[in-house]
């Protein structure tokens, strides 16, 4: 007997918007300040009305264009009626039977196994909840509710059970995000609660003689970090084997059911909240307040031509156009739009892929993390980088000045591109860090160590290649800039004759 993981995520994504998904308040994590952005509408006061965000549903359907879903020409809004503290209306404005988008897929790599296809039931827009607060200090159990967040245009996106483990779920995470990422969609936090995911999990397990029995599925609600939906995928997995085992409980039985369930990260364990509830028990019905909306082809097409370069076409352009290998690619790429435009252009300017590469997932990538600060505060532009290993590239500084220049731009504040080339020449002006290749500046040099130093050119000659090293080391310290690879080969010659 054996057993398979089955998962299927339902991912829900706050949009990038300035105002709530149907009235006018302000969409800003504030939580500070609570139930200070509310207004009738979404408090649910008598005879407010709801208008609908036109911006929110955009970039809705841009993020179902890039997970290559069908979008619908003709969506409505529905009511989903539940009872929470912080639903003030109780009931949420979603869609049920007619989403926005629906039959998608992304793919995202994972690591020694390849490519993983996940295909996309839907993605449909809604409000967000407000945000209960408990706190258990003290012997007693205070709680609070902030409706700041409530009527926040979210984004839900239910995959297919395509999931067969922990690696592959957290694989598909951190490939959505960054998907979303670049599309511009949402800023994706998931400690201020812009990026939560609850995960289905059940287990098929395979006897001996080809037979496959399901055990009941249970959903892992609310969790805020991609550990946390590994770890419970795992905990889950093992938690379900043993109840089997146990009592031999499976999907279908009398009086199983799909069941809700929390996630304690402090001991890593699931734990019972309630039994969940079927389509009929939300009780959905078309919303009388809001219109349906349509949309044409042309519509549909003209977004899809706005759409950028998603991650993954990105990452294969890289790897053609500049050699690189899909490690580099991976690493440039998944650190989001902004490095990875900063690198292109660092790449055309010195002509190098590889070079830039090194430099922007090394040197650049290791400030970034010292003054943990974005590529956009870096003060060292691309086109000034990109410049200065254009020299390198050139042969007219080594690779040791070009670090010298890096270092001292760095103490620099970020200036305006023409005045950061300039300080480039002046540094390798002021510093004497060009590169001397003139054999007749070269030529007493090398002379005068050699006339120093007979033992190790006697050395060098019978065949103790690494002799020359101290050699070379001399005459570079003579003349500062000297090129290493002309004053090995003068060495050579000279040793020879």
């Amino acid at each position: 007997m054996h057993h398979t993981i089955v998962i299927g995520l339902e991912t829900h994504v706050q949009l990038l918007t300035k105002s709530k998904l149907f009235c006018g308040c302000v969409n800003r994590f504030n939580p500070e300040n609570p139930n200070t952005q509310t207004c009738p509408v979404c408090l649910g006061l008598p005879g407010s009305l709801p208008v609908m965000n036109r911006e929110a549903f955009l970039l809705s359907v841009k993020t179902g264009l890039a997970l290559n879903c069908d979008i619908s020409q003709f969506t409505k809004w529905d009511r989903k009626q539940y009872y929470y503290p912080d639903l003030p209306k109780a009931y949420q404005i979603s869609q049920y039977d007619l989403p926005f988008s629906h039959d998608g897929f992304l793919e995202a790599e994972v690591e020694g196994q390849g490519v993983k296809r996940v295909g996309i039931i839907r993605a449909h827009l809604e409000e967000d909840a407000g945000k209960n607060m408990h706190d258990e200090t003290g012997g007693g159990r205070d709680s609070h509710v902030d409706l700041n967040r409530c009527g926040t245009p979210l984004l839900e996106i239910v995959t297919e059970p395509d999931l067969r483990s922990a690696a592959e779920a957290k694989a598909y995470l951190d490939e959505l995000k960054l998907l979303l990422n670049y599309l511009g969609v949402s800023d994706c936090n998931m400690q201020e609660g812009s990026l939560r995911c609850d995960a289905n999990i059940n287990l098929h397990i395979h006897g001996d003689d080809g037979s496959k029995i399901a055990t009941p599925i249970v959903e892992v609600k609310n969790l805020n970090s991609f550990r946390g939906v590994e770890q419970a995928i795992d905990y889950e997995a093992n938690r379900q084997l043993e109840i089997y085992e146990e009592t031999g409980r499976k999907l279908g039985d009398p009086g199983v059911h799909k069941e809700t369930r929390g996630w304690d990260a402090n001991r890593s364990v699931t734990f019972g909240q309630r039994s969940k509830e079927e389509a009929s028990d939300y009780r959905y019905l078309p919303d009388p307040d809001l219109v349906p909306i349509t949309l044409t082809a042309d519509e549909i097409d003209e977004i899809r031509q706005a759409l950028c370069e998603f991650p993954a076409d990105r990452r294969r352009r890289f790897s053609e156009a500049f050699e690189l290998s899909a490690y580099d690619v991976s690493v440039i790429v998944n650190q989001g739009a902004e490095f990875a435009n900063y690198f292109e252009t660092v790449a055309a300017e010195c002509g190098d892929g590889k070079q830039a590469a090194n430099w922007c997932t090394q040197d650049v990538q290791r400030e970034l993390n010292e003054r943990s600060v974005a590529i956009g505060e870096f003060p060292i532009g691309a086109v000034a980088l990109g410049t200065l290993l254009a020299k390198v590239v050139a042969n007219e500084i080594t690779t040791k000045s070009a670090r010298e220049v890096f270092a001292e731009l760095l103490e620099s504040e970020a200036i305006e591109p023409t005045a950061a080339l300039a300080q480039i020449d002046q540094i390798i002006e002021e510093r004497g860090l060009a590169i001397v290749s003139d054999t007749g500046e070269l030529e007493g040099v090398v002379e005068t160590v050699l006339a120093g130093n007979q033992k190790i050119a006697d050395d060098f000659r019978s065949g103790k290649q690494g002799a020359i090293g101290p050699l070379i080391g001399q005459v570079m310290r003579e003349v500062k800039g000297a090129d290493a690879k002309v004053v090995r080969q003068m060495l050579i010659e000279k040793i020879g004759k």
